[in-house]
């Protein structure tokens, strides 16, 4: 498995367990994402991702998105996207 750093997340909302993220890479539905911080360490599929209450499929570098997470977040936790590696 690989890493990728695609953004950081800026808010939670945790009534409905939403995370901000600003993005440094891409993202899409269907990836799957680690939430990474001091107390914070989990991988999940992305389900639905919003950009200004805007439902997406995709959102790239320089861009926030809203979704939905499994877990609390906290500001300032890392995110990453997991691929499998190719060889294997």
């Amino acid at each position: 498995m690989s890493e990728t750093h695609i953004g950081d997340v800026t808010h939670f909302y945790d009534r409905i367990s939403v995370a901000v993220i600003a993005l440094r890479g891409s993202i899409r539905v269907g990836d799957s994402v680690r939430f990474v911080g001091p107390t914070t360490d989990f991988t999940q599929d992305v389900t639905s991702l919003q950009i200004e209450h805007q439902q997406v499929t995709e959102a790239s570098a320089g861009q926030e998105v809203a979704m939905r997470v499994a877990q609390p977040v906290r500001r300032r936790d890392v995110v990453f996207r997991v691929t499998a590696d190719s060889a294997g």
